[in-house]
Parts: structure tokens; sequence; C-alpha cells
């Protein structure tokens, strides 16, 4: 006689319920670490998403259409010049076998070389990376600044012009293609008005660089104490990253407006006005802090969301970030840095994450992070 369906799904949750208390006991003992236990177990969470991410990465670029062999070898090679080469990138073994290797090499830190530019792809990755982390975290900071005060206005005035204006905000930024408004950006601002400078990059090839220190340019030319290259590598910096902020001031203005909407009509709000506590301390103490948490979600969704976004921006105005990188060995059909592209988001991603988990402690003390 055959169980049935009831007995093989009581078993699967009998494997299940005893596989879960085996992982609680084995995560219990890193609770009594505070944060450092906290941060422990959601390294140990991630790993399985790292690990996803590798293998989806490896296969969907063997996927892709075009032959890299063919792609290098040039298109007057012949077909034994073409092998030649297929053979030295190790493109003629399995795929079983290639990813056996691409594992070995990760484990060894190695993200492989690339083709196109003839460097390690980690040494690629860390020259440019910095380049893109300044623009997309400019464009937060002003996305943030202009959109916090916008969505608060809007909820304290429900109806009113302010709240008409952020709509048509968020609506325009949410439309507008990114390349689309750098394209008219620089038109208006450099073409015509001549109020910014010509869209060739980080720094206008009349200035060297500043020292690497950071990799910052707007850091290293303030540690360097050079402020007329600090305002250079301003003036190169603000119409990238007003397009890139342009697009994601509607995410977090409607969510500030919403949460804000949700927590002035609570009862706490209710009985510190009837207090006499003035409105500033209303809305910008108790109101706003307990309305950031959501706004702390799309913080971290938005940021994450610019890093892979940025490619467009960044061939607009030929920023030398990650995003072009990658752009380019893709038209290649350069594995090596496409795969390291992904995984290097997939760990800052990973990364932010952590650090929005702790700022919700920050912002409410009622959040536990050990549950």
């Amino acid at each position: 006689m055959k169980p049935s369906l009831d007995t093989h799904s009581d078993m699967a949750g009998t494997v299940w319920a005893a596989w879960r208390d085996r992982l609680a006991r084995l995560i219990r003992p890193l609770r009594r670490l505070g944060w450092l236990g906290f941060l422990l177990r959601r390294l140990a969470g991630a790993l399985p998403s790292l690990c996803g991410v590798i293998v989806v990465t490896f296969i969907l670029t063997r996927a892709l259409p075009g032959d890299p062999a063919a792609y290098f070898a040039g298109p007057a090679a012949s077909q034994s010049a073409v092998e030649e080469v297929r053979h030295a990138l190790g493109l003629d073994r399995s795929l079983l076998v290639q990813f056996g290797l691409y594992l070995q090499d990760l484990a060894h830190w190695d993200l492989g070389r690339s083709v196109s530019s003839g460097q390690p792809v980690a040494s690629d990755l860390l020259a440019r990376l910095p380049a893109s982390l300044e623009l997309t975290v400019t464009a937060l900071l002003l996305a943030t600044l202009t959109a916090l005060p916008l969505g608060v206005l809007a909820a304290t005035r429900p109806g009113s012009l302010v709240d008409h204006l952020c709509r048509i905000v968020a609506t325009a930024g949410v439309s507008l293609p990114t390349f689309f408004t750098g394209l008219l950006l620089s038109f208006i601002f450099y073409y015509l008005l001549g109020w910014a400078p010509a869209p060739t990059g980080r720094l206008d090839p009349t200035f060297e660089p500043p020292a690497t220190l950071t990799g910052f340019y707007l850091i290293d030319s303030l540690l360097a104490g050079d402020g007329e290259l600090f305002f250079a590598c301003l003036g190169q910096l603000i119409l990238p990253a007003v397009t890139l902020a342009l697009f994601v001031i509607a995410p977090i203005a409607r969510m500030t407006r919403a949460s804000m909407l949700g927590v002035l009509s609570s009862d706490f709000v209710r009985t510190a006005r009837a207090s006499g506590l003035s409105r500033p301390r209303i809305l910008y103490v108790y109101a706003l802090r307990n309305a950031l948490l959501p706004v702390l979600t799309t913080l971290g969704m938005v940021f994450s969301f610019l890093l892979g976004s940025s490619i467009l921006v960044e061939k607009v105005f030929a920023w030398p970030g990650v995003g072009s990188y990658a752009l380019e060995a893709l038209i290649a059909s350069d594995y090596a840095p496409v795969q390291g592209f992904v995984l290097a988001l997939a760990v800052l991603y990973l990364l932010l994450n952590l650090l929005i988990d702790i700022a919700y402690g920050v912002v409410d003390p009622r959040v536990r992070l050990e549950a």
C-alpha cells in the first residue's frame, strides 16, 4: 500500500522542523555576541545568495549570443586562428571544467583577467569603483536632501501647491529616462548656457588628478588642500549626479509623504499637540523619526538601483566607472569583467543591507536586531 499525500506532507514537515531546530541551535550561541553576532548571522545568511549570484552569472554569460574567440581573433581571422584563441581562453573545455576553474580562482580571491584590457579584473574594478561610488553617493545625497523636505511638506499640506509640486516632480523624474535627462542637461547647461564644463569624465584634461588616497576626487583634492582642483572635480560631478538624483527623488519623496501621513494621524502625535509642543518639534523630533524606517528601506533599495543603473549616465558623461567598464566587456563578450562586476555589486548590496539594519537600531531603539 502506497503512502498517501498527507503522509508525505507530514514526513516533509517533520524533516523541515528537524533542520530548522538544528539551524536554530547553531545560531543560538551567536545571539550572545550582540552586534558581532548579528553581523555574523547576516553574513552567514547571505552566503546562499552570493552562491546563487555566482552560478547564475556564470551560466548567463555563457548563454549570451556571440563568440568571444571570434571577436578577439578579428573579422579576418581563419577558423584555425579562432580555435587557437578559443583554446587560449579556455573556452574549448566543458562548462563544468570552466566553472570549477572559476571557483578555484574565486577561492584565491582572483576574479580572472580581462581579455580586453589585459589587466586583472580585481585591479580594474578597484581602480574604477571609487568613480562609481562617488557619483552614486553624491546623487543619493542630492535626492535625499531634496525628497525628504518635499515629502514632509507634502504630508503636512495635503492637496496644497506643495503637494501637487511633489507629485509633478515625482512623475517627471520617473518618466524621463536617465540618458535623455543627461543629454538634456548637457545641452542646456553646457551647450546653451555654458555654465557646466564639458562632459568629458571626472576631470577636465587641463587638470591633473589628485594624489590617490581614497579614490574619491573630491575628498583627495580636499586632503591635498587644492581648492581649485576641488571645484573643478565638483563641476564635473554636478550634472551626472543631478541626472541620477532626478530619477530617484520620486520613490523617496513618495515614501516620505506616505509614511509621514500615517505618523501624523497617530495617537502620540495628537497627544504631543494637546500637550502644547511646538510644531517643528512635533514634526522633526517625533513624527519624522518614527516615519524614517520605511524611508531607510527605500534608500537602501534606491542606492542599490543607482549602482546598477548608472551605466547609461556613465556612458553619456564619459564617466570612468565600473558600469561603463562592464558594458564594454559585455559588448566584447569578455566574461571575466562581467562576472566580477555582478559579484562586486552583490557584495556591495549585502554591505548596504547591513548598514540599513544598523541604522534601524539607531533611528528606533525598539527595533531588536537580535530577533
